[in-house]
């Protein structure tokens, strides 16, 4: 078997054959990195100018125009029968925009929603979505006309206003910018992100945005801050209350580019019994009422809105959100600073007035000159409507001059019709006509010829001659042009006047908020609880203040040793024999429905039978401690609190003695008592405050003896100690028997004190 090479002679086996060299590569070489960035720049600017900014003149994307221009080829104006929205989408896709149909009626969703453009450019009839973020019916079963706002941008489009281009297919025109005969873009603002760059435009009051056009066009070199007197800030469909201050709005003004806070607005009702609510009656832009709702009942749920007792949705066709609060002595004000800090009933919209200009170039304009690329596009749109209407008068002009040269040689005429082969021409030649003039005099109708109908016609005529001399005045006129552009806009303002429900102002104009104290009480959860600690060392919390009658269970062979009262806010101190102090969260320990957890698993504690007292802490409260050997002082509780598992040292110690007291200091007089019985009371006074050490002498003891207890008291109130069969003894009368000075070695107490010597 013999098989045949395809390779040419030369050729490496394996390799298919190349070119020649006479001949180019059918695709060219090139380097990756340019073939990458020139197709990515030509997306890049696709998606910008083709896709997601804004025309400044108009303020409108592409499909928006489309749209519009579509519905008005149907004949959808304000006054006519709606049409199929399925209808709409159907001839923008085919003619006009190759997207996709879900993309074409969300957009035209979004401008027939009146909570999300402040000024709707579409009338919808049908179920359109709703701020609780619900979508839109579909589009077979929505219908659709354009509004007022709309008729006014495409105003004038026939009349030579704007320029057209080819449409995707080549089978149509379309419009490059719309007329524009409303500030649609700062009136209804725009959102949108584009390849490395976005936009976002808050929308305004229209009457306030006509007052500052006007201004404008008297005082051209007009000052930033004078705007802002005209514009105060965002005027949102939602409402709600603008807090941003005037500094930093004139400064998004005035660079094109900030943020404003806005809040919900609300007030107080006040219900039976001293009780109260608060109503929310207006959210902030761009909010979802459902999820703002779902995410404050989660924070509730989480015990993060502790002030907030419950919340209601009561809204029907205008927006309620009823907000109980947990105790009606919190102040309203607090309430709403800790939900505006933890929830949306705040929100910040951004400000980035990144448009196209003009010249199809996009850049990030101010305030200023935002209004005045309006203006230009506006006087552009007159000079062009102004030389159309003079084209049209001339040609009219041009057909009425023939038409009164026919009537002044009518029998003429008629025979020239009626007799020659080529009448056109023949009138033409005769009578010194134009085509156009021979033309419209064949063209004319035989009733035409009247009497009558002459004198009409030099009426108009003299009609618009007058005109054709106004238009042209006009345009050699500009402070004319300008006070034309100017009425036009004092229509547009009157059309939307305060008195209407487009035309007033929906967000009020604030000031930022005077720093409002929440309280941290405020923000966090306080429950009741009962800390119970074990002989040997278990610890855990009940709800709720128990009683020292109430019992609770133990492990066989363990009994009570601490009963405590607090909250789960607290801080446990927990005080050991070796002088240290351990800090415990309230809300660390376990619950009580098992018999809790060793405390030493908390923290490094050697023993638990080390444990000398357990109380919770009082920020400013002073506590007394002291050893065993009589040495003591006092010291701040807010000193002894621990970072760490082992604890701070507070009491240092000698030899063998031991912590033996820690006590509130909540008194002006100290009773001491040691294992010898003998009790000594002297003035808190005497001892010194201290962050740490081994303080100072007690009470003397002979060798051997020891400190028993120690307690603060108010003198005034007596000395109270704990009597057999619970009962309580209170010594006032006789209290100088013991009194002397510190470091004394004492007296006996009264008989029945307790054996072994303790005060509680």
């Amino acid at each position: 078997m013999t098989t045949t090479s395809t390779n040419p002679p030369g050729n490496p086996p394996g390799k298919p054959p190349g070119p020649s060299a006479s001949e180019p590569p059918l695709v060219p070489d090139t380097w990756l990195a340019d073939a990458l960035s020139e197709r990515y720049l030509a997306y890049a600017l696709s998606t910008i100018m083709s896709r997601s900014l804004p025309d400044v003149r108009d303020g409108l994307k592409p499909v928006h125009r489309r749209l519009l221009f579509a519905m008005r080829q149907l004949r959808l104006d304000p006054g006519s029968s709606y049409k199929k929205s399925a209808r709409v989408v159907g001839d923008v896709m085919g003619k006009f925009h190759p997207h996709g149909d879900a993309a074409i009626y969300d957009a035209m969703v979004r401008l027939a929603q009146d909570f999300a453009v402040r000024y709707p450019l579409i009338d919808g009839q049908g179920n359109f979505g709703n701020v609780d973020g619900d979508n839109a019916a579909a589009m077979r079963y929505t219908e659709v006309r354009m509004t007022e706002v709309a008729r006014l941008l495409l105003e004038g489009i026939d009349e030579d206003t704007v320029d057209f281009r080819p449409t995707y297919d080549g089978e149509d025109e379309e419009p490059i910018v719309l007329p524009a005969a409303f500030p649609n873009l700062l009136a209804n603002g725009a959102q949108g992100i584009a390849v490395g760059m976005a936009t976002s435009i808050p929308p305004h009051n229209v009457e306030e945005l006509c007052l500052a056009l006007q201004h404008l066009i008297k005082h051209p070199d007009a000052r930033d801050e004078t705007l802002l007197e005209l514009v105060p800030g965002p005027d949102f469909p939602t409402g709600g209350v603008l807090i941003e201050s005037r500094e930093a709005v004139l400064e998004a003004y005035r660079t094109g580019r900030g943020s404003f806070r806005v809040r919900a607005r609300w007030e107080v009702e006040p219900l039976k019994n001293g009780t109260w609510q608060i109503v929310v009656t207006e959210i902030p832009y761009q909010v979802q009422k459902s999820r703002l709702v779902e995410r404050m009942a989660e924070l509730l749920n989480a015990r993060k809105l502790v002030a907030l007792g419950d919340i209601r949705d009561e809204s029907a066709a205008d927006i309620r959100l009823v907000l109980e609060p947990k105790s009606r002595n919190i102040d309203p004000d607090v309430l709403m600073e800790s939900l505006f800090r933890a929830t949306d009933l705040e929100s910040r919209v951004s400000l980035n007035l990144n448009v196209l200009d003009g010249e199809n170039v996009p850049r990030v304009m101010t305030l200023k000159e935002a209004l005045r690329a309006f203006l230009v596009h506006r006087e552009v749109v007159l000079v062009r409507r102004t030389n159309h209407r003079l084209g049209k008068i001339a040609h009219r002009l041009e057909v009425l001059a023939g038409y009164l040269i026919a009537f002044l040689n009518l029998d003429e005429v008629i025979r020239i019709i009626r007799e020659e082969d080529h009448p056109k021409q023949e009138l033409m030649q005769v009578f010194e006509l134009t085509d156009v003039q021979a033309e419209a005099i064949l063209n004319m109708r035989l009733r035409s010829l009247r009497k009558l109908e002459e004198i009409e016609l030099r009426k108009e005529f003299e009609n618009l001659s007058a005109e054709q001399a106004d238009l042209q005045a006009l345009l050699e006129d500009e402070v004319r042009r300008w006070k034309t552009i100017s009425d036009q806009i004092g229509e547009i303002r009157r059309t939307f006047a305060k008195t209407t429900e487009l035309g007033r102002r929906r967000t009020e104009i604030g000031t930022p908020p005077n720093a409002v104290f929440v309280p941290q009480d405020a923000l966090v959860e306080r429950e009741p609880i009962t800390i119970i600690c074990s002989e040997k060392g278990w610890i855990r919390a009940l709800k709720g203040h128990m009683g020292a009658d109430q019992e609770v269970k133990y492990k066989e062979g363990d009994a009570e040793r601490f009963r405590l009262h607090g909250e789960t806010t607290d801080k446990i101190l927990v005080f050991a024999t070796d002088g240290r102090f351990y800090t415990i969260g309230a809300d660390k320990l376990p619950s009580g429905r098992g018999h809790g957890e060793p405390i030493r698993l908390m923290i490094d504690l050697a023993n638990d039978e080390d444990i000398v007292c357990i109380l919770t802490h009082k920020p400013g409260e002073k506590l007394l401690v002291a050893s065993s050997e009589g040495r003591g002082f006092v010291v701040p509780s807010d000193d002894v609190l621990a970072q760490t598992r082992s604890g701070k040292q507070v009491l240092v110690l000698d030899g063998k003695a031991k912590a033996r007291v820690c006590t509130p200091a909540r008194g002006d007089t100290v009773a001491v008592v040691g294992s010898n019985r003998q009790l000594l009371i002297f003035d808190l006074v005497d001892l010194p405050e201290m962050g740490r050490g081994k303080g100072v002498i007690l009470q003397r003891y002979k060798s051997g003896g020891t400190m028993a207890d120690a307690i603060v008291f108010v003198l005034e109130e007596g000395l109270s100690w704990q009597m057999g069969g619970g009962k309580t003894r209170t010594e006032r009368e006789n209290i100088d028997r013991w009194r002397g000075k510190r470091a004394a070695a004492g007296k006996a107490p009264p008989n029945g004190f307790p054996r072994p010597p303790k005060f509680t």
